[in-house]
């Protein structure tokens, strides 16, 4: 808890104490700490003086500022219909079979989360996911088990 708060207090120096740091220090502490707990936002609003609200409203509106913890590994799905009409739900079942859990959920020994993303820019390449910061594309169930497979050995 301390920790975070230095954190955030080291980040609003960074970044400044203005309504317009909000963002860069929310993405800070995702990346510090994976996601942003009740303490975090409260101390972010607190630092900017804005509302907790404030703060917890931006968070949940940005699919990438996740308020819960996650795994260690993120797969984040293109819900668009593009990757829908390329065979999304396929990879989706894939993925879905290979960890043991459904979307939302994240497996019991924390290491993958599946979730569901807007657009992530790759509909050219579709169907698409994101594992953590990495994209992958043009996947079908053949690709999408090795790529999984070889998350599962790291």
């Amino acid at each position: 808890m301390t920790e975070t708060i230095q954190l955030i207090k080291s980040l609003a120096d960074k970044h400044g104490r203005k309504r317009d740091a909000l963002m860069p220090i929310m993405q800070a502490v995702v990346e510090s700490e994976s996601y942003l707990s009740d303490i975090a936002m409260t101390e972010i609003a607190k630092e900017l003086d804005i509302a907790t609200a404030e703060v917890y409203g931006t968070a949940t509106f940005y699919s990438f500022l996740d308020t819960v913890p996650r795994g260690k590994y993120v797969i984040r799905v293109c819900k668009t219909i593009t990757c829908d009409m390329h065979g999304k739900k396929r990879i989706v079942e894939t993925i879905e079979k290979l960890l043991k859990i459904k979307l939302g959920e994240t497996t019991q020994d924390k290491k993958f989360s599946l979730l569901y993303t807007n657009c992530i820019g790759w509909c050219h390449q579709g169907p698409a996911i994101l594992i953590n910061t990495t994209p992958y594309g043009d996947l079908d169930e053949e690709k999408i088990t090795e790529i999984i497979m070889e998350y599962m050995r790291k």
